[in-house]
């Protein structure tokens, strides 16, 4: 009998990524061969160019920046610059519409930016995560280079696979996961930053410390002084360490986030929606130190972690001048808005609740329900320790250091 033909054929492949992260000092100072060198070590055929996308914080900060970038090219010239650098405005404001986005994709149809060039994003988080979304969908794909500016891009979001806009209100809504082609961290940009900039990048370095790496997070317990003080040392030590263990993390066996496990997001899903509740007036790194610190007390009154430990983990966020709660995370009964946050984190991960609470310091734990009774316990064991810790606590004291540490 003549066997039966399937109905169907199957195709099946695999794609391998490399990217590197560099650290450097300086990036665009003629001297510096790294980022001519990378160019060089590309090249493919005469006809190669680059665009700039460029956080308008950034080139405020730095008005000579624009200079250097042409001038640096003129001696490194194995690629034509795009003369026409695009300045578009930082922070969560480039994500919230479309404008930033449109602007990138019609300077890459005007200047002629195909597949085998390059676009360059300079600036923080929200700048790359539009610039990355814009560079993966124009052309099905155009080769990113990240160049982060900030704590937190430099040693978190900068250096990962994510790209992505806000919409429907709801954050990163519309994305992609495609890989940067090359990732440069100067350290001269972080000189410049504001101190809530500053520290809200050490936020992330906490998180994947408390859940990968014990000796990290008591790194940081030792250092939270001269970190809070602007040592450059100790950041430089911070980012890489803490690029490290997401470049880890990354590499394991669900780069894409094909599954419901995000571990990397922990004390994200009350954070996420804490910056909208806020206007994005709450930054993304201080909403993740509020999001640690309600995961983390709700850990302990579930049983999972000790108190004492959960006390060094708030200890260490009050020393470095975060606040751990705020007006629009307080949770009163089960519609109250931060829930919210739940839902929409079950929809994004398109499965199961799926959030990591912490059993150890290092040691993160996957759980899929979240009681609201505790969460409300949890809240307020916060607000009260703030309150000790900030006894003139105002809305706008993102600076001032605790007088009481827990």
């Amino acid at each position: 009998m003549k066997k039966a033909q399937a109905n169907y054929l199957k195709q099946s492949f695999s794609v391998s990524f490399e990217y590197k992260v560099f650290f450097t000092s300086s990036l665009f100072r003629p001297s510096n061969n790294l980022f001519g060198k990378f160019i060089q070590d590309n090249r493919e055929g005469a006809a190669q160019k680059i665009l700039f996308v460029i956080d308008d914080k950034v080139v405020a900060n730095h008005p000579q920046l624009l200079a250097q970038i042409a001038g640096y090219f003129k001696e490194h010239n194995a690629i034509q610059l795009i003369n026409d650098m695009l300045i578009i405005p930082g922070g969560e404001q480039s994500k919230n519409d479309r404008q930033s986005f449109d602007r990138i994709v019609n300077a890459v149809n005007l200047h002629g930016i195909d597949r085998h060039s390059y676009l360059a994003a300079i600036g923080g988080g929200a700048v790359l995560d539009v610039a990355g979304y814009a560079a993966a969908v124009a052309h099905r794909g155009i080769r990113h280079i990240r160049i982060p500016t900030t704590v937190l891009s430099q040693n978190d979001s900068g250096i990962g696979v994510k790209n992505g806009i806000n919409y429907f209100g709801k954050k990163n809504f519309l994305g992609t996961f495609v890989p940067p082609v090359a990732v440069f961290n100067d350290d001269v940009f972080l000189a410049t930053l504001s101190d809530r900039d500053w520290r809200a990048g050490i936020a992330e370095a906490i998180k994947v410390a408390l859940i990968k790496d014990a000796g990290f997070f008591g790194w940081i317990e030792e250092n939270s002084y001269p970190l809070a003080h602007r040592n450059m040392e100790a950041m430089n030590h911070l980012i890489r360490r803490c690029a490290e263990l997401h470049l880890e993390h990354i590499a394991g066996g669900d780069p894409f986030e094909k599954g419901s496990s995000r571990p990397l997001d922990f004390g994200h899903w009350s954070a996420h929606k804490t910056e909208q509740l806020s206007g994005f007036s709450i930054l993304h790194g201080e909403a993740v130190a509020m999001g640690i610190a309600l995961d983390t007390m709700y850990a302990a009154l579930s049983g999972r972690l000790g108190l004492e430990k959960a006390k060094r983990v708030i200890q260490v966020l009050l020393h470095l001048g975060f606040e751990i709660t705020h007006p629009v995370m307080d949770i009163e009964k089960a519609d109250s808005p931060v829930l919210q946050g739940l839902n929409e984190f079950r929809e994004h991960l398109g499965g199961q609740l799926t959030i990591m609470l912490l059993k150890d310091i290092g040691t993160g734990e996957e759980v899929h329900e979240i009681d609201t009774g505790l969460l409300i316990q949890a809240g307020e064991e916060l607000k009260r320790l703030e309150q000790k810790a900030f006894p003139e606590k105002t809305l706008q004291r993102h600076d001032q250091q605790p007088a009481f540490y827990v």
